[in-house]
């Protein structure tokens, strides 16, 4: 019943070794400390000031003096928005961002929109990110070759999904020198950008002082503002990567808090350096857009030739290498779209808004279903985008600033509701109060400057998204109250008399093999039914069940002990039972990311030592049952007996019937499928 060990080596060769979810060593070996995080979840952030302060400067227009304002305000925003999410990060250490605080704090249907705009905003973080870093690339080729350019990105993609199947700290350390090489060039051509122009630095703010007079004098003040706030709302994909680090804050080192508050730290101080100092840059280098270049290129170029260390020669391979290197933090920003969306799809799965398999866990502990969603979902982005940065910029930020507006929101509702209780709030309720005002503002601006240019295909992709995941819960919900019936129908009390001590069994004589699941009236049920067809035929009663560790499950050492007495209270429940009415019994457990390797092991040791068996498990069956009923529930019966019957043992798969309409429920089984 194993894999074929060809197949094993290859995956292991890809994928890497199998992690074991219960040692405690394995989760110190993938958590994060807050360096890096800051390389993981931070570079996002850092990334968009590679296209972030040029779709704002571009926005000014001719009125470029008013730079030096949106430089400030970039600083400053990325600092009010960091502290408030410091806040996310206190509330809720074990993750969840920005659809976690919008579910607690405001409510479920929030936390639903929340989190379905952080999803599409995710995938669009994996899009813009390789379709900005191949900009940058290919400004260093001739206009010709941009006809390879999203051959080159699908392949960039494809290595991230292949880097994030292995997890999450190994994508990090393959990335590790490209961030720190963007780091510390970026940081070099900035201060030597603005030190070339020191001399202009003292009449910089006067003349723009004097412009602004000059301008609102020709115009008014509403023209003024209204050009400012425009720029600055387009600049807003400066600002998207902040979210990542409290969504992912239940992978970082212990204390969680802390290390997540200097994770945010270093983003937030190095995106408000380089973003604010690359718009400085843009004026005082008289930065101006050219066909087929970033602005960056255009600005970098001017700087290294300024430096004019080692000729023609040197200023070209030093330009190579910064944009190859802005190209190369691209992709690591792309990588965070492959951690954090699969996060929030995971929180979601909890809640029954998601399919349960974004839940599960692969051998290496990553949400791997959750990583191939993501990237099939960027690579229909690019390929429907053709990765034109400027219509992306504006999908992403409509759903970056919807997730911060809710998160910043539902911070205001709790401080104002803790008022009574703690003596900090309105220090903390003022921090939350600015944030949302800023966001909020970002928010609407750009809905209504980009809503005809791509903004209500946002929308439309999110609502869609909200609507699938209202259908998936309610189905959830619907099933879960039926199995609750079942349980409550099926389920035998047991009395104080039902703890006899354990009968000797022959393991030559027929066992009934039972694979118990999460429901004991359907387990009890199946027991009864075995009994009533096939009387006196076993001698021994074997249960077995796995714990699946999942990603909820593999968030705390707390959670997993609670799967695992639930499992030992479950089969404890059954073999008592069995004991009780002088039938000999015995169970089996078994725990890991993968139920069904983990239950395909375990049953071929169970029908080793018992070899005289038959197999017995429950499986759900609707009225009405199509592709989207058999996705959200897991074919592990089938998958089992398909296995057994090729290993030459006997299973027989005993449905449990569940109608549509949830005020009729059968009286049991009707057929076993044999």
């Amino acid at each position: 019943m194993g894999q074929n060990p060809l197949i094993s080596k290859l995956r292991q060769l890809i994928f890497g070794k199998k992690l074991d979810p219960l040692d405690p060593n394995t989760r110190k070996h993938i958590v994060l400390v807050a360096f890096l995080a800051w390389i993981g979840l931070g570079a996002d952030g850092l990334s968009s000031a590679c296209y972030g302060p040029e779709e704002a400067f571009l926005a000014l227009g001719e009125h470029t003096h008013l730079g030096l304002y949106l430089a400030l305000t970039t600083a400053i925003t990325v600092f009010i928005i960091s502290l408030a999410y410091n806040q996310v990060i206190e509330l809720f250490p074990s993750g969840g961002g920005g659809y976690k605080a919008a579910t607690k704090l405001i409510g479920p249907y929030a936390g639903l929109v929340s989190g379905s705009a952080l999803i599409v905003d995710y995938v669009l973080t994996i899009t813009i990110s390789i379709a900005a870093g191949m900009d940058a690339l290919f400004s260093l080729l001739a206009h010709s070759a941009q006809t390879y350019k999203l051959f080159a990105e699908f392949g960039v993609l494809g290595l991230l999904i292949v880097l994030n199947l292995r997890g999450m700290k190994e994508s990090i350390v393959v990335l590790v020198p490209i961030f720190l090489g963007f780091f510390v060039t970026h940081v070099g051509l900035i201060l030597y950008g603005i030190y070339a122009h020191a001399d202009a630095l003292a009449t910089l703010v006067p003349e723009t002082i004097a412009k602004t007079q000059e301008l609102t004098h020709n115009t008014s003040w509403i023209f003024v503002t209204a050009l400012f706030l425009r720029a600055y709302s387009l600049g807003g994909g400066t600002y998207t990567g902040i979210e990542a680090v409290s969504n992912n804050i239940n992978m970082l080192s212990e204390p969680r808090v802390r290390t997540g508050h200097w994770t945010m730290f270093y983003m937030a101080t190095s995106l408000a350096f380089t973003a604010g100092g690359i718009i400085l840059l843009y004026m005082l280098w008289g930065a101006e857009h050219v066909p087929g270049q970033t602005l960056n290129a255009v600005t970098f170029r001017a700087i290294i030739e300024d430096l004019n260390w080692g000729g023609e020669h040197f200023n070209t391979t030093a330009l190579v290498v910064v944009l190859v290197l802005e190209a190369g933090l691209l992709v690591v920003a792309a990588n965070t779209g492959f951690l954090g969306g699969p996060v929030v799809m995971a929180n979601m799965a909890a809640d029954r808004w998601m399919p349960r398999q974004f839940r599960q866990l692969s051998s290496r502990l990553v949400t791997q279903n959750g990583v191939l969603l993501m990237g099939i979902a960027a690579l229909l982005t690019l390929a429907g985008t053709r990765g034109k940065v400027s219509l992306l910029v504006v999908l992403y930020s409509i759903n970056v600033f919807l997730t911060f507006s809710l998160s910043l929101f539902g911070l205001c509702r709790h401080w104002l509701e803790q008022r009574l209780y703690t003596r900090s709030w309105r220090r903390s309720f003022a921090l939350s109060a600015t944030g949302f005002g800023v966001t909020f503002c970002i928010l609407i601006v750009t809905l209504v400057e980009k809503f005809m240019e791509g903004g209500w295909l946002t929308l439309l992709i999110t609502g869609a998204l909200v609507g699938l995941s209202l259908l998936i819960r309610r189905h959830y919900d619907g099933t879960q109250k039926q199995l609750n019936m079942v349980d409550e129908l099926f389920s035998i009390k047991l009395t104080w008399d039902d703890t006899a001590k354990p009968l000797p069994m022959d393991k030559s004589e027929r066992t009934a093999i039972f694979l118990v699941g999460n429901n004991r009236g359907a387990a009890m049920n199946m027991l009864q039914w075995v009994l009533k067809q096939f009387p006196d035929q076993f001698k021994n009663f074997v249960f077995v069940s796995v714990g699946e560790v999942d990603k909820h499950n593999f968030d705390g050492n707390r959670t997993i002990q609670a799967l695992q007495t639930r499992i030992e209270n479950s089969l404890n429940y059954f073999t008592t039972y069995c004991t009780s009415r002088g039938m000999p019994s015995a169970y089996y457990q078994a725990y890991g990311a993968d139920p069904q390797a983990e239950l395909s092991q375990l049953l071929s040791k169970v029908v080793k030592e018992f070899p005289n068996n038959v197999s017995f498990a429950n499986k759900l069956v609707f009225e009405h049952e199509n592709i989207f009923t058999r996705f959200l529930h897991n074919q592990m019966p089938i998958a089992m007996q398909r296995k057994l019957h090729l290993a030459g043992h006997e299973m027989i798969v005993i449905p449990i019937q569940l109608p549509d309409n949830i005020d009729t429920l059968p009286q049991g089984p009707r057929y076993p499928i044999k």
